[in-house]
Formats: structure tokens, sequence, C-alpha cells
């Protein structure tokens, strides 16, 4: 395919649309990237980048790469606890040779990263529009045009949606795709914390049936929590991203050790995110016509294996290569679609079963 005479804009300047935009313009795509915030929005916590992502980022970008080794830390050991704080089972990390690490970084230090470098590719390849809300779109054989709530209107061959499990895009391609709530409220936060997780430590306190904390460490003195309690939905939170009351139940704080409990209280209140857990069922299909989803707005998962950024990550990197190597935006969307689909059936697949397995309650679907 020209690259240079085909025009994709992608919905959502996430990890996965900042990444595929500059891995495009690099090939000499001309691409435009649109976000609903009037920021790039480099918030959130910490993730474990597992060493199936980093691969996808050295296959496409190796500079970034070694960033992202040098911004993070890369995980050293797993130790799991029971709520008393005894050792249940600690796992040490080895790595085969030129084997890249699984990393623990802060989110903000990745998409500053992907926005860095694609800030420095040329400026007449992209075309980065904030404040810009996807509405709807239509399509013909020949494009996709795309139209925003600010009036203004978008024209090209390709339109890749990654906006997330709440998608908007998806409503065009999978109208009938559905989220389910995992059963879990999930806080997380990141404090200054240079004693209780360091050097590359990932911490799990476990109760009975699943995973109640965990702690790691991202680096420059930092760690990562994160706080799971299982809890059943308002009527009014059903489908919602956060429920109504954001504050960490005390009683259920009080069941960790002191020390653990210490770094979740130490952290300030206007840093602590807070959200109900969901995932996506598997879509049928991940494109139709020349509009094709990627990222969580295609596969969105439980956290439990990790391959939340890492799949986006991967789709960004396949997606490329099939524009590359076809000659037209069908043959090329076909060929995307038959490689990835079993790939992100089985995560979604894996990582629901598990979360299921450590206790979560099965919990209404929400449109």
């Amino acid at each position: 395919m020209d690259a240079t005479n085909c025009r994709v804009g992608i919905i959502g300047a996430g990890s996965t649309g900042v990444y595929l935009a500059s891995l495009l313009v690099r090939q000499g795509y001309q691409v435009d990237l649109f976000e609903k915030a009037a920021r790039p929005r480099t918030d959130g916590c910490g993730i474990l980048l597992v060493t199936s992502g980093m691969n996808a980022l050295a296959q496409g970008n190796p500079q970034l790469c070694q960033q992202l080794i040098k911004a993070g830390r890369p995980a050293q050991r797993f130790e799991f606890r029971n709520l008393k704080g005894g050792v249940v089972n600690t796992e040490t990390v080895t790595l085969q040779p030129d084997e890249l690490p699984s990393m623990l970084i802060h989110r903000k230090a990745i998409l500053e990263a992907l926005l860095a470098d694609l800030t420095d590719l040329p400026s007449h390849n992209i075309g980065f529009h904030f404040n810009y809300q996807f509405e709807s779109l239509s399509q013909t054989d020949d494009g996709v045009t795309v139209h925003f709530t600010n009036g203004q209107q978008w024209q090209g061959d390709v339109l890749v949606g990654c906006d997330g499990i709440f998608s908007q895009v998806r409503r065009f391609v999978a109208p009938e795709a559905k989220t389910c709530y995992l059963g879990d409220l999930v806080w997380r936060g990141i404090v200054a914390d240079e004693q209780f997780c360091a050097d590359g430590d990932f911490i799990l306190y476990v109760r009975g049936r699943g995973i109640y904390s965990n702690f790691f460490d991202i680096g420059g003195g930092y760690t990562h929590w994160g706080f799971f309690i299982e809890r059943v939905q308002d009527e009014t939170e059903i489908g919602r991203p956060r429920p109504n009351n954001k504050t960490i139940p005390a009683q259920e704080l009080a069941k960790l050790p002191s020390e653990a409990r210490f770094v979740i209280e130490s952290t300030p209140t206007n840093q602590i995110v807070t959200n109900f857990s969901y995932d996506l069922d598997p879509l049928p299909i991940l494109h139709q016509g020349r509009v094709v989803l990627l990222g969580d707005a295609a596969h969105a998962k439980s956290p439990s294996r990790a391959r939340g950024m890492t799949s986006g990550f991967e789709d960004a990197l396949a997606l490329v290569n099939y524009l590359n190597d076809s000659q037209s935006v069908a043959t090329a969307l076909a060929g995307f679609e038959a490689e990835r689909l079993p790939i992100v059936h089985e995560y979604q697949r894996s990582s629901r079963e598990i979360s299921r397995k450590t206790g979560r309650k099965k919990q209404k679907t929400a449109a």
C-alpha cells in the first residue's frame, strides 16, 4: 500500500493510539489523532508492562523501548503475603539471554515518552486534535467520514478506534458488544516510598479467595498500590466507571498489616483513582469496512494477566505491518483481524477465568 496516499484517523490518544500514530508516521502515512480531552492524558498509576509488550515496543521503536527500561524498574521478585504479613510464596524473576524484562512503571512515564517521540516526527504527516469528541461516522467503499460534536468532520481512508473500554467507535463495528462488571471495586495510587517496597519488588496480599492488595516499586522512590474489594453495584452504578462513594471502607483497610496500610493512608486523597473493574465480552469481529478497533476498545480484559496495554501495543504493530504489506485497506484489515482475533480472545478468556477463580462473583452485564 502506498503510505503517502493513505489517510488514517485515530480516535483516542491513550497509549495504543499514540503508539500507533508514531508507527504510522514513521512509515509515511498521513495521520490525524483525535482526543476528546483538552490536553494529552498522562494521568494514571503504575502498571506491569510484561515482556511481550516490551517486545512489541522493541520491534516498532527500539529507542523508545530502552527509554522505558530506564524510566521504570524491571520486575525482580513477586512476594505473596497473607493478611497477617506472613510470606506465603516468593517467585524470583529470571531472564533468558537477550530477553527483555517485564517493567514496573508509571503510566505517566509511558505516555510522556510516547508523546515526546510523536512530537519529534515530521509535523506535516501528523495532526494532533484536542477537544474533539467523536459523534458518528459514515463510510463508503472509498473512504470514511467522521463527525465530531464540535461540528468538525474528517475524511480519510482508515479509521481506528482506540477510545477504550467505553468506546463510541465500537457501536459502529459491533453494536451488540457488552461490558461485564467483574465484581471488584478498585482503588489505586502512587506515593513516595523507599522502604516498604523497593528494588523491583511486587508484593501481593492474598485473601482466602484472591488478591486483596498489591504494591510494587516503579522506581524513583515511588510505590504503586492497588486495593480491591468485592462489591455488588447499586442500580444507579451499573455500567458506570466509578462508584457513588469513592471512600475506602475503613473496616476493609484495617485488614491489612500496619506497614501496608500506612502506604495507602499516606497517599493524598486527590491522587487516588477509584474504578469499578470491567472487561468486555469477546467481539466476533474487529473491523467493519474501513473502521477497525484496537486495544481496550476491541478487547478490554481483566488485569489478572497484565495484558491490557501490552495487547494494545501488539495490535498497533500488527496493524501497521498489514497496512504496509497489503495492496488494499480491505486486505490489510482482514489480515489483521484474522491474526489478532484468536490471540485477544485467548487473553480475554484466560484473564476472566483467573478473575473468577479468585472469587469474583458474576455480575450483571451492562450495555
